[in-house]
């Protein structure tokens, strides 16, 4: 019998209250939650939140910046929303965001990137990248240190982490000083063991994850491309220490293991486990999931002030 946390449980029952978000397009599951009504949760307090917003290529997209209680400048925490890379934005993970900048006393920059399909690979990857050279360059302006960047996210979130990682190696562009990678997503082959065992009843269902990567990709060329499926890259060395979390009953626990001992393998420093009893979005979920989320952001802040 599967280990589902009570919580948890609760979590999935509401979610099949719904329809299948696969059996719908894009706009319609952006629109049925931005219809739902706002659920009260408890919020940490700060200093300040700003929205802004940014440019990137020819367009602007927001950001929302997080300030902690005290006098900077502060460490920073760039935060990548989940959904898929076709729903969610930056309130989708509000109140988690206002919880790691009173937690880990740093500046919280969370990017509004830009959606698949009307913007698919590599546009929200760019758009990631660049809200990381903005807040770089940009630090001072925000009370920010731009010596120490960490990048975050969960799900879509945390694969945008881990290739903006690669892409900042690559392009020698702005020191990260880790990546926190909370469920995320490494591979579009949807081949591992959690697929078939998780693969419908627990939320993310392995049909609404091929939904979301088909329309993020343009071709099955780029489910192979590295900066989609990082699991896929043969050099994984020199990467930022690693922070990551797995949920038990999540299709995406398997590539999200695997992407931390490859990382072990080339050297990186790495810090993972799996959450037990919990499934996919716990950590965006602060109305069932407050103590799990401020668990997992202890772990995290322990972990950062390691290196």
């Amino acid at each position: 019998m599967t280990n589902l946390d009570p919580k948890a449980k609760e979590f999935v029952e509401a979610f099949y209250q719904m329809p299948l978000l696969q059996t719908l397009k894009p706009q319609e599951v952006r629109d049925m939650f931005a219809q739902a009504p706002p659920i009260e949760v408890e919020l940490a307090p700060l200093a300040k939140v700003e929205d802004r917003k940014i440019p990137v290529d020819d367009a602007e997209i927001n950001i929302r910046i997080y300030t902690p209680e005290g006098d900077g400048p502060f460490p920073l925490f760039i935060y990548y929303h989940g959904g898929g890379w076709v729903i969610g934005d930056i309130e989708t993970s509000d109140a988690s965001c206002r919880m790691i900048a009173n937690q880990t006393g740093r500046v919280v920059v969370s990017v509004d990137y830009r959606l698949a399909p009307e913007y698919k690979f590599p546009i929200p990857l760019q758009d990631s990248y660049t809200a990381l050279t903005w807040v770089s360059e940009n630090a001072a302006s925000i009370n920010g240190s731009a010596s120490d960047i960490v990048v975050g996210g969960d799900s879509a979130g945390g694969n945008l982490s881990t290739v903006v990682s690669m892409m900042s190696r690559d392009l020698n562009g702005p020191k990260i000083s880790a990546q926190v990678l909370l469920y995320p997503v490494t591979d579009l082959s949807y081949s591992t063991p959690s697929y078939q065992e998780f693969s419908e009843g627990f939320g993310l269902d392995k049909d609404l994850m091929i939904w979301f990567g088909n329309y993020y990709i343009n071709n099955e060329l780029d489910a192979k491309n590295i900066y989609v499926a990082p699991l896929l890259a043969n050099d994984l060395s020199n990467l930022p220490p690693a922070f990551v979390v797995t949920a038990e009953n999540d299709v995406l626990k398997d590539e999200g293991i695997a992407y931390a001992n490859r990382l072990q393998d080339a050297g990186v420093k790495v810090e993972s486990y799996t959450e037990p009893g919990l499934v996919h979005g716990f950590f965006t979920n602060m109305a069932l999931f407050p103590e799990h989320i401020k668990g997992t952001i202890f772990n995290m802040n322990r972990f950062l002030k390691t290196l």
